[in-house]
């Protein structure tokens, strides 16, 4: 397998830049949200990862809740030179009713999240800390202000923000410099292109795109909603469902066609489309098994021509995608 290349999240220039694997590692579906759950794959999925190059590891307090960052802490713990950990705060969630869910960006539960965070992970700094929902009753400038002091503290290294609007990212970044934006980006979800990924680029901060895989559909590997086990939390994504099932799943066999004139999986294709679109983009896809990590990280090898990047946009038209990205859109900055 090829060496994986690197690239720069941020800016030198900010004093905000981090260097990270190209095709990093979403590591929530480890603990929580796919269906069964498989800590011993897990492990070594995430050994794997580390001897194949990856150094970009991204969890989340929320996942589990709190048994993820515990699960990465203990593998990346022993491999902690050269590997960059990632985790978020901001999405509450109760332990004993993980459905009861809050937004918190107060200046108190940013420190205090962030001491649980370190505490779970077993390390002495966060590589990567972000604000995982925006709370929309605190002003962006007093939740960065106190990721600001964690900085000052040592014990968070950089500062990143995910699903943010273009004007949270701005005021954010004018009160310290913000590294990543990371947000939803791939094929079949565009968003970003029309203002938030050139307001990135205007102010040096870099992106990290989860769901670069599209929460697997663009694998081609599920035709059912039927292939989805009882309590993955897809078969509630509107996307997943009914007629926008089935529509979807028309746009992504163009998608595999253009793969298999290739010769590659649907979801190298997917991926070499996200690596394709700048050197400032780092995406996350996530995977709890070894198999998949593999095919993953043969993206780095896919070379796509402009013929094939138009294609692929033609495959997948945005304004053809039926559904939105999650049941209840409310807890998205826009």
């Amino acid at each position: 397998m090829t060496q994986i290349p690197t690239r720069t999240l941020g800016s030198t220039a900010h004093d905000s830049a981090l260097d990270v694997s190209a095709l990093g590692l979403g590591c929530m579906g480890m603990s929580e949200f796919y269906g069964t759950i498989d800590e011993a794959e897990a492990v070594r999925t995430l050994d794997r990862a580390v001897d194949l190059g990856v150094t970009f590891f991204d969890t989340a307090d929320m996942y589990g809740p709190f048994t993820n960052e515990k699960l990465v802490g203990r593998v990346l713990g022993r491999k902690r030179d050269g590997v960059v950990v990632a985790t978020k705060f901001g999405n509450v969630r109760n332990p004993d009713d993980p459905s009861d869910r809050s937004i918190n960006g107060s200046p108190e539960y940013v420190h205090r999240a962030c001491d649980a965070s370190l505490q779970r992970l077993g390390l002495d700094h966060i590589d990567l800390y972000y604000q995982h929902r925006v709370d929309q009753s605190v002003p962006i400038e007093e939740t960065v202000g106190a990721m600001k002091e964690l900085v000052e503290a040592g014990k968070v290294r950089r500062l990143g923000l995910s699903e943010a609007s273009v004007d949270t990212i701005r005021r954010a970044h004018a009160t310290h410099p913000i590294t990543a934006l990371q947000t939803e980006y791939s094929l079949w979800t565009r968003h970003v292109e029309d203002e938030i990924l050139p307001t990135l680029r205007e102010l040096g901060i870099g992106l990290v795109p989860y769901s670069p895989l599209g929460r697997g559909f663009l694998t081609g590997q599920i035709t059912s909603p039927d292939d989805l086990e009882e309590g993955d939390f897809r078969r509630h994504n509107p996307r997943f469902q009914g007629d926008a099932f089935a529509a979807n799943l028309r746009l992504v066999d163009a998608v595999r066609a253009i793969a298999e004139s290739k010769g590659v999986t649907a979801g190298q294709l997917a991926l070499a489309w996200v690596l394709a679109q700048g050197e400032d983009v780092a995406p996350i896809p996530g995977t709890r098994r070894t198999t998949y990590l593999e095919e993953n990280l043969g993206a780095v090898e896919v070379e796509l021509t402009a013929d094939d990047l138009a294609a692929l946009d033609a495959a997948i038209p945005a304004d053809q995608v039926v559904g939105e990205r999650y049941p209840d859109m409310a807890s998205i900055d826009r």
